[in-house]
Order: structure tokens, then sequence, then C-alpha cells
């Protein structure tokens, strides 16, 4: 097995929208990586949370169905800690997931003893700004 990684995608919304369940349901499919579960978290305009699995939705049964089944790894305590992080009237969607793209280095790696001891997350917003940074150093002949 590869890397996995939990991530929590927040929106602005109180519901998952059908597109974001279709980007997950296309995430099962490309390879790269695999969809272990997921799970999401409504934060309700009255600061009550809730949570459920994206076929109880009945807006998004005809795009979940048929993609595949998930084991149940996410649960209640990773609902609880996902919801404090959500503003009233907000989802989020979590997602665990192997990254299928890194298996056959994991599997060399653990071979010779080794394993991966830690990882850290960008937000892409962070490695915008450090390549412009770098690009206007490089524009200035820095």
């Amino acid at each position: 097995m590869g890397p996995a990684e939990l991530l929590v995608l927040t929106f602005p919304q109180e519901t998952i929208t059908v597109e974001a369940a279709s980007a997950l349901v296309k995430l099962r499919t490309a390879g790269d990586i695999r969809v272990i579960d997921s799970l999401v978290v409504t934060r309700h305009p009255d600061g009550e949370a809730s949570y459920g699995e994206l076929g109880d939705f009945e807006h998004l049964k005809g795009v979940v169905a048929g993609a595949g089944e998930e084991l149940p790894l996410i649960g209640p305590e990773d609902a609880q800690e996902a919801a404090e992080l959500l503003k009233p009237g907000t989802v989020a969607l979590l997602v665990l997931i192997e990254h299928v793209w890194a298996e056959a280095a994991a599997t060399a790696l653990r071979e010779v003893g080794g394993r991966i001891a830690s990882g850290v997350r960008i937000p892409p917003e962070n490695i915008e700004e450090a390549v412009r940074a770098a690009q206007a150093r490089v524009a200035a002949g820095k």
C-alpha cells in the first residue's frame, strides 16, 4: 500500500454539490489515488453538526451509485473534529486516500527498513505565491 492521507475539503454551502461529488467519483477511477473512505460533515445554520455518507444525500444518489465500495474508516470522532473547523451553514467532505502512484516507492522503502516518517500538505495558494516570488527574482536578475 502507498502512503495514505485524510483530506478535509470545505465548501461554503450547507450541502455537497453534484459537481463536488462527481469530482470525487472521477478520482476513484483515475488510478493515481484510491479513495479508501469518504464522509460528509455539515454544520447547520443553528450550529449543530451532522454527518453521513454521500449516498445518504438524495440529490447525489445518481452520481455516486455504483462508484465502488469504501471501507468504513472515517468515524464519528473524525466527523466531530472536522465539524469544529466549519462555520454554520457550511459543509466538509472528508476523503481518506491512498497515493497509489507512490506504492512501488513505499514498498521499496519498507524492504530496506525505511518508512515515511512525516508529510506536510502545502496549500496551492502558498505554492503559487512562492512561484510568483521566484519569477520576480529571476526577472530582476537576482
